[in-house]
């Protein structure tokens, strides 16, 4: 028994060889605004108008408890503290810690003097 011929390979359309040379780009025209912006419109950003009520985050508690792992907990305050437990009872008494260094911190108490 003879081999089966192979059937024709497709062909793809010729393609130049050689280098060519890139089209130049089309000039743009316009201002080079976007489209879409309006024309004699202020386009400077203004503040955001959504203001807050003052009051500021200072003391952060951060506490892991994942199941079946050892708990965490670590306290953070922007007056310079900065404290990490492990363990059920030391992460229970961070936490209490945490609670009462909450009414001591110098930058919650108010100075002597200063008007409330």
């Amino acid at each position: 028994m003879s081999p089966r011929p192979n059937p024709p390979l497709k062909c793809l359309p010729s393609t130049p060889t050689g280098p060519q040379l890139a089209e130049p780009a089309s000039a743009v025209t316009g201002g080079g605004a976007a489209k879409g912006v309006a024309e004699d419109v202020p386009t400077a950003v203004r503040p955001d108008q959504q203001t807050g009520d003052g009051r500021y985050a200072i003391a952060w508690l951060t506490i892991s408890a994942p199941r079946g792992a050892v708990p965490t907990a670590t306290s953070v305050c922007a007056c310079g503290r900065n404290r990490f437990a492990a363990g059920h009872r030391k992460a229970l008494a961070l936490i209490e810690d945490h609670t009462r260094h909450r009414d001591l911190c110098p930058l919650r108490t108010h100075q002597e003097g200063a008007a409330v």
